[in-house]
């Protein structure tokens, strides 16, 4: 069994986030682990004038307010299982990889959009992208995961059946 003390979710408060940190939230309580939940976030560049700098455009505390209390209605949906939250400013790759070296993170567990063909070309793949550059395991959870009521019940620590080869 791998030893996970310290996982790192990966959350921009999209519906593929959710299901990625209902993911980590199960893990953390099963490993007994802290849990971080990062949220990277990118502002509006503010133009600059050879004269002086422009303000920040209206708006941008206020969304970084709500960014904040996003975050803590998160960690208090799950009371029972140590979470944290962190807000890192910038490229959300980069965000992401410096938290969880940071921490020294054993997992990191994030969401993924599923984007395919021209609009992945373009867009790029953060999953993919922190996939390939980071230290520790990444999981990566589709958001597209069957309703809760269409899965089976699970019971808590129920040993998986054995399994064996058998040569062909």
């Amino acid at each position: 069994m791998l030893p996970f003390h310290t996982i790192l979710h990966a959350n921009d408060l999209t519906d593929a986030s959710e299901a990625a940190f209902q993911v980590a939230c199960g893990l953390a309580r099963d490993y007994k682990a802290h849990l971080i939940v990062v949220y990277v976030w990118s502002p509006v560049p503010m133009a600059v004038s050879d004269a002086m700098p422009l303000p920040a455009p209206t708006g941008m505390n206020d969304d970084l307010t709500s960014i904040k209390d996003a975050l803590a209605a998160l960690v208090r949906t799950h009371p029972h299982i140590q979470i944290s939250y962190r807000i890192e400013e910038g490229e959300p790759v980069d965000g992401i990889l410096r938290v969880a070296n940071a921490t020294v993170a054993d997992l990191i567990v994030m969401g993924t959009h599923g984007y395919q063909g021209l609009t992945r070309l373009l867009l790029g793949s953060v999953a993919e992208k922190v996939l390939r550059d980071a230290r520790c395991p990444v999981l990566t959870v589709k958001s597209d995961l069957p309703d809760k009521e269409a899965q089976p019940a699970l019971v808590a620590h129920e040993p998986l059946p054995a399994f064996t080869a058998q040569a062909v």
